[in-house]
This record gives structure tokens, C-alpha cells and sequence, in this order.
């Protein structure tokens, strides 16, 4: 009996220690050249390296009281971060005051900025951006649609206006909208992408705040239970909303007008970074002034002589 009982502890140890100090992975995995023996100093070789992974980053309201230098300081860190591509939810310009020649500059200033992002740049439309009859031409000329979509590695991303249609008379619609013509599109675009991973939508407005006026609710019909995340801008103050599973967040600013309260106020300027996961999305708010390059005591010294 003693004989059986020593020999169940000895098999118990090598168990636990088996559990404690898993075996080696046999060989490493393809693309990773390394040299694995019984004993070796890493946890695993499973490379965080999924096919279905992605990243990609949002920026947020530049105008609305902008404080110039910020949205395109924004720029550099983009290209340090290298996402695969950069979103936006609208406010890229203040909008037109005194007709189309305003407009104009203000569209070669921001267009030169994003121009110069090593990856793409997708465009939403704001009240800003389409702030009269001249701006939204202006828009279409440029751009053509106020609306699209696009799928990239089985997920859909989903352009909106929330101007649509557009009125021009301060105080009406304010909420925003969505015109019956743009909900007609939506639901075609969701039907041939039914079984897509993940749905990404982006749009200005946070109309999910603003009740029926914004037609939101046929939206929310339309996206019934697939899964999704949804963003917006317009507030200038970060927060989240929940329906059902659902989350839906309206960013803070990349430069547009804050008091910078800090995150318990939801004022702040970010670049939200995404990670598509094959479980589905991860998101980090990422400080705008808390990205620096590989030298931050030269990067200090050149914005101090900048000053």
C-alpha cells in the first residue's frame, strides 16, 4: 500500500510539473527561425500574427473651434503607429462663411495634411463640411458620394452622412438625418453583406442619442442583430452607449474644440486604434499627446524651438 501511495505522488509531481512547464512546441512556426531545444526562455511560439487581424485608426473632430497645429501633428504619429488605414467621423473643415473661395482653401489646407499619411485616408461628412448648398457641391465635386461602404477581410465598413438630406436653416434638423434614399442603399448594402464577420459604422452625428427624428431607428431595424460597433463625433466629449451587445461611441476631439478636461470629462484628443480580432474588435484610445517618436528628447527640443 505504502509502494502504490509513492508511486501515485511521484506520477501526481510529473503531472504538476508537466501542467507547471507545458513541453516545447515541436518546431517553431512558418516565417520564425529559431532554435527550440527541451528547455527554452519564451512562454510559446504562437505568434500573434492571425490572418483575420487588423488594425486601423480613427480620428476625430478637427473643427468646431479648432486649435490649429493639432489635427496635423496628428499626422507623424499616424505614420509611427502604421496602421493599415485611417478613418475619420467628420468635421475635417470649419465650413463656408463667406462663400465658395473659403471653402476651397480650407479643403487644399486639409487635404494636404492627410496627403501626407502613408496609408489610406476615408472621408465622413459633417455639419461643417456640408454646411450650405455651395459646400456640398464643393463635397461632390471632390468626393462624389456623401455615402459608401467597403469590406476588407470579411468585415464591412459603413460610411453614413448624417446631413442627409440636407437643410440649411439653423435649428431645423439639427440632429441630424437620414433621408429615405440613403436608408434604400443601406439595406441592399447589408443584404449582399448579410454574413459578413463584423459591421463598422461611422457617421458624424451620434443619432442613436437623438431619438425618431433621425431616422436612426429603420437603421437600427436594418442592422438588426448582426454584430457591430458604431462611431461618432460632434460632441466633442467622449462616451459610450450599449444597445444590446452593441457599443456605440462618440469620440472626443483631434483638435477640434475642447477644454481638455481630461477623461473623467470625456475631453481630449485621441486617435482611437482598432485591432479586428477573429472574436471580434479591440479598441485603445491613444493620447495624442502621448505618442512621440524614437527620440523624444530630440522631439521635445524641436517643438520647444518651435514655440
Amino acid at each position: 500500500m505504502r509502494y502504490l501511495c509513492f508511486v501515485a505522488a511521484v506520477v501526481l509531481a510529473i503531472a504538476t510539473r508537466a501542467a507547471a512547464f507545458p513541453k516545447p512546441e515541436a518546431e517553431a512556426p512558418p516565417g520564425l527561425s529559431i532554435r527550440v531545444e527541451e528547455k527554452n526562455p519564451w512562454t510559446n511560439l504562437r505568434l500573434n500574427n492571425d490572418p483575420q487581424t487588423f488594425q486601423f485608426a480613427i480620428v476625430s473632430d478637427r473643427t468646431g473651434g479648432h486649435r490649429p497645429g493639432v489635427f496635423e501633428s496628428a499626422m507623424p504619429k499616424l505614420n509611427l503607429l502604421q496602421p493599415e488605414f485611417v478613418m475619420s467621423i467628420g468635421d475635417l473643415i470649419e465650413g463656408a462663411h463667406s462663400g465658395d473661395t473659403d471653402t476651397e482653401a480650407q479643403w487644399r489646407d486639409f487635404n494636404g495634411t492627410v496627403e501626407k499619411l502613408e496609408m489610406p485616408f476615408f472621408y465622413v461628412p459633417g455639419n461643417h463640411d456640408l454646411k450650405n448648398e455651395s459646400a456640398l457641391a464643393l463635397w461632390q465635386k471632390q468626393f462624389g458620394r456623401t455615402y459608401y461602404h467597403f469590406v476588407y477581410r470579411d468585415v464591412l465598413l459603413l460610411v453614413l452622412n448624417s446631413e442627409d438630406p440636407p437643410n440649411y436653416t439653423v435649428g431645423t434638423l439639427k440632429p441630424g438625418h437620414l433621408s429615405d434614399e440613403q436608408l434604400a442603399w443601406a439595406e441592399e448594402v447589408l443584404r449582399e453583406n448579410a454574413k459578413v464577420r463584423w459591421t463598422f459604422i461611422f457617421i458624424h452625428k451620434p443619432m442613436w442619442q437623438y431619438g425618431p427624428l433621425a431616422n436612426w431607428s429603420r437603421m437600427e431595424s436594418l442592422l438588426g442583430d448582426r454584430p457591430r460597433t458604431a462611431f461618432a463625433g460632434h460632441h466633442h466629449r467622449y462616451a459610450v452607449n450599449r444597445s444590446g451587445s452593441h457599443r456605440y461611441y462618440t469620440l472626443a476631439t483631434t483638435g477640434g474644440g475642447s477644454s481638455l478636461a481630461g477623461p473623467a470629462a470625456g475631453q481630449f484628443d485621441h486617435i482611437v486604434w482598432v485591432t479586428m480580432t477573429a472574436e471580434g474588435p479591440r479598441m485603445a484610445n491613444l493620447m495624442l499627446d502621448g505618442i512621440w517618436t524614437d527620440d523624444p528628447a530630440e522631439e521635445a527640443k524641436e517643438k520647444a524651438q518651435a514655440k
